[in-house]
């Protein structure tokens, strides 16, 4: 199993705007689009990087959100960094045998269990 490298990485935030504001006019980056997920329950700005990576912030729809329930119990900070992989079944069945505690391994996006990550959200993107 290897990680090849981080594919973006997903910042939790209060207020999108004051995110975007922070992101934009004070680090530098160009806000590429915003978009809204009702079924994540958040609306979202991407930041794209020179490498080909991004930085997405995520706010609440609702407080009853994942994302609003996480900002509720942990505050604002990284919330997923999606990490790429070559083989995600490989990498999912050697994680496994590991003990690592996964989330949505039968669906498209496979995530790593805060409780087996240090307290952060992993996902598993496999490179194309």
């Amino acid at each position: 199993m290897t990680f090849k490298g981080v594919h973006h990485v997903v910042v939790r935030v209060k207020d999108l705007k004051a995110g975007i504001e922070t992101w934009r006019d004070k680090f530098g980056l160009t806000l590429d689009r915003i978009t809204e997920s009702e079924t994540l329950g958040v609306k979202q700005a991407i930041f794209n990087l020179n490498n080909g990576g991004f930085i997405e912030l995520v706010a609440p729809l609702d407080q009853n959100s994942v994302v609003g329930k996480a900002i509720e119990s942990r505050g604002e900070g990284m919330h997923t960094i999606s990490m790429e992989v070559e083989d995600l079944n490989k990498t999912v069945a050697e994680l496994e045998k590991n003990g690592v505690v996964l989330i949505g391994k039968d669906e498209p996006q496979v995530y790593i269990h805060p409780k087996s990550a240090n307290g952060i959200l992993v996902q598993l993107y496999e490179s194309v």
